[in-house]
């Protein structure tokens, strides 16, 4: 079964990734938040796998746009609720490969899980 890479088209990181999938002759599908947006349920099973705050990428642009007051008290039902709302602030990217769940592009982890 071939990993499907979730995550924007046009971000740094998901270049980085993309690059590192095509030089290592790895077949992927790729799910697109900006066009497709996030499928139904994916956050919550992310999330029970790694946790949320693996998820959320609190750095960003996006999530530092979003009010304070949205974000106070936050839980993981208060930020999977954000982040399905703000798919930019999803870290990126989240590859599905077999069993494994990769959250940001890692070489390491990707050689190790991937090819």
């Amino acid at each position: 079964m071939k990993p499907k890479v979730y995550g924007i088209r046009n971000c740094d990181t998901m270049k980085k990734a993309f690059a590192w999938l095509e030089a290592n002759r790895v077949d992927y599908e790729f799910h697109d938040y900006k066009k497709a947006g996030v499928p139904p349920g994916k956050l919550r099973a992310w999330a029970a796998k790694v946790g949320w705050e693996k998820l959320a990428n609190t750095r960003g642009p996006t999530w530092r746009r979003i009010p304070d007051a949205e974000k106070a008290a936050l839980n993981e039902a208060k930020a999977i609720s954000l982040l399905e709302k703000n798919s930019s602030a999803i870290r990126r990217p989240i590859v599905e490969a077999g069993g494994a769940l990769l959250v940001g592009f890692d070489e390491k982890q990707f050689a190790g899980s991937i090819t």
